[in-house]
């Protein structure tokens, strides 16, 4: 595929997809989102359960005066654990990091799927045109050596409009092609978010062959299950959390006094231990425990529901594979037949043992016959891609 004038140099696919991945707001944000699991965890390993509170207070019988009663207290209250909270909010935490990344990893799927399958519809116009340009070359190639004839007196001015219109439909089949091409590249780089991007000619091959999994199995590992297996899992660990914060965290009060009973007297100092003890929670805590409960079934739900579909998705990518491949096959003795037909008709037509009608109809036999084998050759390298989309595998 030619680049146009000012375009990058050619691309691969996983090039496109690389670059479509930098412009995704996820992987604008990983970098803040993994900073923000890191603080979390940083919380759940601490030794009290929020950050401890100064309390400073002065009291006075003669407020505005030196006289009379002075007392200065400076305080700390320390948050602590229930039972069983930290363990739970380590988990928690631990859950958190795990689904962040299977949402990356989810994310980067569902956008290689969208850059797949512009790349592809990008690669089967280029070919249309390719081909069409080829089929223009030969039908001109064809019309002059109708009209030497005509000129010699060999074929009539009947043959030469025939040889004309099937210029003419050639450049129209261009003209078409160049439009849907183009339509094709600017889809792609709408995806992938460069104006100049350019596939490569070279890289319309297929993608690796992925390794057979089990019929009917999804594989292990992949990314869109995972996001919802991971997600289950944190409104598992979401709920087991709320069950035991039925209350505010307690407090655990340290202070140190200073008081005097009357001006002149010296500073007497005191200290206090002291704990705070919020009451139950009630049905605010239950209806955290109940929400923290329904979203760990529902998403264990939609993970069954994905896990299924994506083995669904498997074995109809397989099975697509297989039927492209021997689509291709057989486009390929078709192609080779008809090149081979077109070579024997031009030699009789040269000879003035074929007319014209049957010479053009072997041409467009032929330009059909490459056609499909282009498409049928690009359809069985996009199966493959779509394979290895629905195995949960990237570019």
């Amino acid at each position: 595929m030619g680049a146009a004038p000012g375009a990058a140099a050619p691309v691969s696919l996983k090039d496109a997809f690389d670059l479509a991945w930098e412009r995704q707001p996820e992987a604008r944000s990983a970098a803040a989102r993994r900073d923000a699991a890191q603080a979390a965890r940083a919380v759940a390993a601490s030794w009290s359960a929020e950050a401890p509170a100064l309390e400073l207070s002065a009291k006075s019988d003669r407020p505005g005066s030196n006289d009379g009663s002075r007392e200065y207290e400076v305080g700390l209250a320390i948050p602590l654990w229930l039972p069983g909270e930290r363990p739970r909010a380590g988990a928690l935490a631990d859950a958190e990091a795990k689904a962040l990344e299977s949402r990356f990893l989810a994310a980067r799927l569902s956008l290689a799927e969208a850059v797949r399958d512009a790349w592809w519809a990008c690669h089967r116009a280029a070919s249309e045109l390719a081909l069409a340009q080829d089929r223009l070359v030969n039908t001109r190639q064809l019309a002059a050596d109708v009209a030497r004839r005509v000129k010699a007196g060999e074929l009539s001015r009947a043959d030469q409009h025939q040889a004309e219109g099937a210029v003419a439909r050639a450049e129209a089949a261009q003209a078409e092609a160049l439009g849907a091409r183009n339509a094709a590249l600017a889809a792609l780089q709408g995806v992938v978010g460069h104006a100049g991007l350019t596939p490569g000619a070279g890289e319309a091959g297929p993608e690796p062959m992925p390794e057979e999994v089990p019929d009917a199995m999804p594989p292990s590992g992949h990314p869109a299950i995972d996001e919802l297996s991971d997600r289950a899992s944190v409104a598992r660990r979401a709920a087991e959390l709320a069950a035991v914060q039925d209350r505010a965290s307690p407090e655990l009060i340290l202070a140190a006094t200073r008081e005097r009973g009357r001006s002149g007297e010296d500073f007497g100092q005191s200290f206090t231990v002291g704990i705070r003890i919020p009451f139950g929670g009630g049905a605010r805590a239950q209806a955290r425990q109940a929400v923290a409960r329904a979203e760990a079934l529902d998403t264990e739900a939609q993970a069954e529901v994905e896990r299924a579909r994506v083995a669904a998705g498997i074995e109809s990518a397989r099975a697509r594979m297989r039927a492209t491949q021997a689509q291709a096959e057989a486009a390929d003795r078709r192609a080779r037949l008809a090149r081979e037909t077109r070579s024997f008709f031009d030699k009789s037509f040269q000879l003035g043992e074929s007319d014209l009608p049957a010479r053009l109809r072997v041409e467009l036999e032929a330009a059909e016959a490459e056609r499909d084998l282009a498409r049928a050759r690009i359809d069985a390298a996009a199966a493959v891609s779509a394979l290895r989309q629905s195995l949960g595998l990237l570019p």
